[in-house]
């Protein structure tokens, strides 16, 4: 498939660089390009995330000093701080929208909304998404349920305080706790917003990807990253109207005396008229998206991870095909697995063991991609540039937390381990930590395609080590506290004697997690401060062999002046015996590297073939076809 003609502004010299009536509204805020909502899916996600990295900061203060009062928490949060001591309902609200935040709003749209956008066109050879006005609405969709989740901290009530996963009867009932009311509300109506944004997105991405590939782009050429997204982008589409669903039965329950999720509800002393429910249909409805959600969150991170490993190891991604096919057994696969996080609801125990040989099974795409990687930097001529370093981050964040796994998706030791600290430490490694150096990775290695200027390393390299060490220290640890079975959630460990001494413990990881948080605060400075001082890039910094690198290092409206590329090759042709260079560009033809080709090359192209080997022919060579 080609890309259809667009007009393109370039023709005219005088207006070369985009629409020359653009205004301030219509080329930042408003802005219809993909380039600059990639921008600000990206801005949107780092402020979400600071904000989140600060209030787990707040209840892990209140976990390693119980007893302990902060006057200056009531300066700051008034009543819920009264005495300097974080109230026990507010300390459930800190959790659920740090929870809430981090898992939809970064690294869902802050890491698809961002790459999607960025690289989609860029590297399949497009002038722009298929609908950038759909793209536009997908962003505003987006920062205006950012709005109203952050309002909710401003309301009498307090926030949602349900946990993330909102299980009624507490978000049921408007009356059960104060953070079930106005709070819950508007938690509802931001993640409806949050949805609809996604699904905007997710058409987007699917209709760019298969119908505005530039000419000689099979999908067998696409970078790992754009199948990655591809791929993300159906399993929201699929998964994302179920959560609606689920969120729509709540509010009529809440709101209209419907008992889709309630049954046998006692409050106060009060019985209510509530009969028939069942808050385990709410758990079936949430995690058939909940469980997809998690790879919605580390297949990006994946297929970033995968292009900076083969750029900077100067080698050919081993393994393209499986790669591939893991992404789409992942994808798959992820729709039936959903029940692993409910083995302690009285579940069938044969379903439960059905749901565990699922869960267990797509283990396996997952370790074709770990050994890929690792077989990708074997004997590589490594380069560790600060997206090297965060990319290998990543595959040790997705071992060390994917290993943990496979006790959770045991159904009867999941019985010892479901609810405790291990289920916390099992997802903060494979879900948050391996994602976020993922997101780290991409913004780092395509900071220069979007802002045109390169980061500064030695802050990057302090960022690093301060990131990867810290999250080690924060989240190992709990693997043995949910071992001796500490509940997570719980506002105080003095009360039980049992979990008194892991007091020691919680001091240990809130000390870590403060200098993990400081480590944010050098990527703060390095990504503004780069944006204006840092050292001007190149078209091509990486040596890459990408479409991206190919456009103009001032972005144009339209990506590429005059005609778009044409594709010739896979996007991994590094270090290629024969060639004078270690990377052969996309849109190098054969004809100019035929000392280099190999049969495998030509795909089945009889006429390259026969060029190929009348050239060798000539040349006294007898290397590659003739055998």
């Amino acid at each position: 498939m080609s890309s259809t003609a667009i007009p393109y502004a370039g023709d005219h010299d005088h207006d070369a660089h985009g629409h020359h009536h653009e205004t301030f509204l219509t080329k930042y805020i408003f802005s219809q390009d993909h380039k600059m909502i990639a921008k600000q899916f990206l801005i949107t996600g780092i402020i979400m995330a600071f904000f989140a990295m600060f209030l787990s900061i707040l209840f892990r203060l209140q976990l390693a000093w119980p007893e302990k009062d902060f006057p200056i928490l009531e300066t700051f949060l008034g009543k819920w701080a009264a005495d300097g001591r974080i109230k026990p309902e507010f300390f459930l609200a800190l959790v659920t929208i740090h929870g809430t935040i981090m898992v939809f709003f970064v690294l869902t749209a802050g890491l698809s909304g961002t790459f999607a956008n960025l690289l989609i066109p860029l590297q399949i050879g497009a002038r722009d998404m298929a609908s950038p006005f759909m793209n536009m609405l997908s962003y505003w969709f987006f920062f205006l349920a950012c709005i109203i989740m952050i309002s909710s901290f401003f309301v009498e009530s307090g926030p949602a305080s349900a946990g993330w996963t909102i299980y009624p009867p507490l978000s049921a009932l408007p009356q059960a706790i104060p953070g079930s009311g106005t709070g819950m509300t508007l938690w509802l109506a931001s993640m409806v917003l949050f949805i609809a944004s996604q699904v905007m997105g997710g058409i987007n991405y699917i209709s760019t990807v298969l119908n505005m590939r530039t000419k000689g782009m099979s999908l067998w050429r696409m970078p790992l990253p754009i199948w990655a997204l591809f791929l993300t982008a159906i399993t929201g589409l699929l998964s994302f109207p179920v959560l609606v669903s689920a969120v729509v039965l709540l509010i009529f329950d809440r709101s209209m005396g419907t008992s889709f999720y309630l049954s046998d509800i006692i409050i106060g002393g009060k019985i209510l008229p509530n009969e028939g429910g069942s808050p385990i249909l709410f758990q079936h409805l949430f995690w058939f998206l909940g469980h997809p959600e998690v790879y919605i969150v580390v297949m990006p991170a994946l297929g970033l991870t995968s292009e900076v490993i083969s750029t900077n190891s100067r080698k050919p991604i081993f393994g393209y095909h499986a790669m591939v096919y893991s992404l789409i057994g992942i994808t798959v696969l992820s729709f039936i697995v959903w029940g692993h996080h409910m083995f302690v609801t009285g579940m069938n125990p044969f379903l439960g063991g059905v749901f565990m040989i699922t869960t267990l099974i797509i283990a396996v795409p997952s370790a074709v991609k770990v050994f890929n990687y690792l077989a990708t930097l074997w004997r590589g001529n490594l380069r560790f540039t600060p997206a090297m370093l965060f990319a290998i981050g990543m595959v040790s964040f997705f071992i060390s937390g994917g290993l943990t796994g496979i006790f959770l998706g045991n159904s009867s030791l999941d019985i010892n381990l479901h609810d405790t600290y291990f289920v916390v430490a099992h997802f903060h490694l494979v879900m948050g930590s391996a994602s976020i150096f993922g997101m780290l990775c991409g913004v780092y290695h395509w900071y220069p395609k979007m802002f045109g200027r390169l980061m500064n390393d030695k802050l990057a390299y302090l960022h690093f080590w301060m990131t990867f060490i810290g999250a080690y220290l924060v989240f190992f640890p709990m693997h043995f506290m949910g071992i001796d079975g500490v509940p997570r959630r719980y506002y105080s460990f003095t009360s039980f004697p049992f979990m008194q001494q892991w007091l020691t413990v919680n001091i240990f990881v809130t000390w870590a997690a403060i200098i993990a948080g400081l480590g944010q605060v050098a990527f703060l400075v390095n990504f503004f401060y780069s944006m204006k001082f840092g050292k001007k890039a190149t078209q091509n910094p990486w040596d890459s062999n990408t479409l991206e690198w190919t456009t103009p290092v001032k972005h144009i409206h339209g990506n590429w002046p005059g005609e778009l590329p044409t594709v010739y090759r896979w996007p991994y042709d590094y270090s290629k015996p024969g060639h004078d260079e270690d990377f052969i560009p996309q849109t190098v033809p054969f004809s100019e590297t035929m000392s280099s080709n190999l049969p495998h090359d030509f795909e089945g192209d009889t006429q390259a073939e026969k060029i190929q080997r009348d050239w060798e022919k000539e040349n006294g060579i007898e290397r590659v076809l003739n055998h």
